[in-house]
């Protein structure tokens, strides 16, 4: 966990006047997007939070996807994994851009020709009323607990390189950053979203490039010279075929990517959310590849940082090949290295370690992909609790509807602070490891359901599906503790998303014999 000690930031001898205004100036254009996108909102459309009118343009929706996927983990830890898994997680990455195919070309078609507001409407129609609570149940959790994960990092971060300057308490800044959230999300919905996430993706990807440029400066690198550090070093290792027990292992990374980009991009209400804001199902399909295609690129840069990182980390006397140490002798996770670099200053010297203009951009990096994670999550979780649970949008006039997603909005992002506050208590050394820990657990069963439902023509028993559903992350537990144990030194890694599914689904098989038997 990322604490005081570690590091002094360099916006504790900065002005605070010139980090709040470069921010505040950050923040107005993003409010002055959201009200351009709803001004013009009519007042009696019941879909427009939830769908945006179904007017968004493909390219906009592609770009605004990468934001909201990148979000703060990866920003800050996908560098620091460099030195335990190389340039491996590009194995997943590219089981991502084939999950993004599926995604296109197989729950696509079925959700517009349902005409669905929540994708979860689907298990309703296939299964019954309470297979639709417990899909819709299961990503409300995931999302919450994913998305808690993700702020608490980016709250850590900004409490570091800003916050403590300022004299506000860890509780307050999360408190200022989900006001910020609910602001410029509670009116427009996923309209907003669509626009200010593009806003802010690009925003992220001009922030490293820049950061790139200036750390190979400080290295004294050229662009060839860029080049051959990353292809020469050890870590750029990308493939791995040799060892089937190694958790990098290529056919487990790639299905593990693949089979979680269905469950979380193809099987979220957040990220399916603005694929269904687009005019048509051919644009959403060309928006999905186009997104899948660039997101192996942006994971380029992020990984060829680390390696850049590292590199500076070991002239300094920071990193030895094993450990990394901070010039103040604390112990540094891999997470901290980024953001100790980008807006620390050497004690030896009084000097930053990197121009002021680095730290600023890494702030704004961070804020964009932080904001744009947790608007839109925030903005998924209304509309699944009030669609799929509360039923509002079928019993509700559209005046009524307004009231009920605006307090239900509320109360989401207050849990979401609190959640994240809670989160604070737990800590977490690596959390893109924790994030895709909690996917496996909780999207496992929403895959099993709409496989099963869409490749069998079984009918499961749908009030055994709540129970199925819940034992199934259980014994995935079990396997998981005690794999290496049972299985010769197997470890079981990212595949137990797979194996949750495929145990969700065997137990729906299951439950479909004793109803025939019945």
């Amino acid at each position: 966990m990322l604490n005081n000690s570690n590091k002094t930031s360099i916006f504790c001898v900065m002005s605070s006047w010139i980090v709040l205004l470069i921010i505040a100036f950050y923040f107005f254009t993003i409010f002055f997007v959201s009200w351009i996108t709803t001004r013009k909102q009519q007042k009696d459309d019941k879909r427009s939070f939830f769908v945006g009118d179904r007017k968004s343009p493909w390219y906009v929706v592609a770009i605004a996807m990468i934001g909201t996927s990148i979000s703060g983990v990866t920003y800050v830890s996908v560098p620091g994994m460099v030195a335990g898994s190389q340039f491996s997680y590009m194995q997943m990455v590219l089981g991502f851009v084939a999950g993004y195919f599926a995604v296109a070309y197989i729950l696509l078609p079925l959700y517009y020709r349902l005409n669905l507001c929540s994708i979860y409407g689907y298990l309703e129609q296939r299964y019954g009323l309470y297979s639709y609570r417990t899909g819709s149940a299961f990503f409300l959790i995931s999302k919450f607990l994913g998305c808690a994960v993700r702020m608490y990092l980016t709250a850590v971060v900004l409490q570091l390189v800003l916050f403590d300057g300022l004299g506000v308490p860890f509780a307050g800044s999360v408190a200022l950053i989900m006001l910020i959230v609910w602001l410029y999300t509670f009116r427009g919905g996923v309209k907003t979203l669509v626009w200010t996430d593009l806003l802010q993706t690009l925003c992220l990807i001009l922030a490293m490039v820049f950061f790139i440029y200036f750390v190979c400066k400080t290295l004294g690198l050229s662009a060839a010279g860029l080049y051959d550090t990353i292809s020469e070093s050890e870590w750029s290792r990308t493939w791995f075929f040799d060892d089937p027990n190694d958790k990098r292992y290529f056919w487990k990374q790639f299905f593990a990517g693949m089979f979680t980009t269905i469950a979380m991009t193809g099987l979220d209400q957040d990220m399916m959310q603005k694929n269904l804001s687009c005019k048509s199902l051919k644009e959403a399909q060309k928006n999905m590849v186009s997104y899948g295609f660039g997101f192996l690129p942006v994971n380029i840069i992020f990984l060829s940082l680390g390696i850049l990182l590292y590199k500076y980390a070991a002239e300094l006397g920071m990193f030895d090949g094993t450990r990394l140490i901070s010039l103040e002798g604390n112990e540094l996770v891999s997470d901290e290295l980024f953001p100790y670099l980008a807006t620390g200053t050497n004690p030896m010297t009084g000097e930053a370690f990197l121009p002021l203009a680095v730290s600023i951009l890494f702030v704004m990096g961070l804020i964009a992909a932080a904001f744009s994670s947790a608007g839109s999550a925030v903005t998924a979780l209304t509309t699944s609790f009030t669609v799929d649970m509360l039923r509002a949008d079928k019993k509700q006039d559209a005046t009524q509807l307004k009231q009920t997603r605006f307090w239900v909005h509320l109360v989401n992002t207050i849990l979401m602070g609190c959640m994240i506050y809670l989160f604070s208590i737990i800590g977490s050394g690596s959390v893109i490891n924790a994030v895709y820990v909690v996917a496996s657990y909780t999207y496992g069963p929403l895959i099993g359901l709409y496989f099963f439902g869409l490749y069998t023509k079984f009918k499961p028993r749908d009030r055994f599906v709540p129970f199925i559903c819940l034992l199934s992350p259980v014994i995935c537990y079990v396997l998981s503790t005690y794999s290496e144990e049972w299985f010769d030194g197997y470890k079981i890694g990212y595949e137990l998303l797979l194996i949750n599914g495929g145990i969700t689904a065997l137990g729906l098989w299951i439950s479909s014999l004793f109803r025939r038997i019945r």
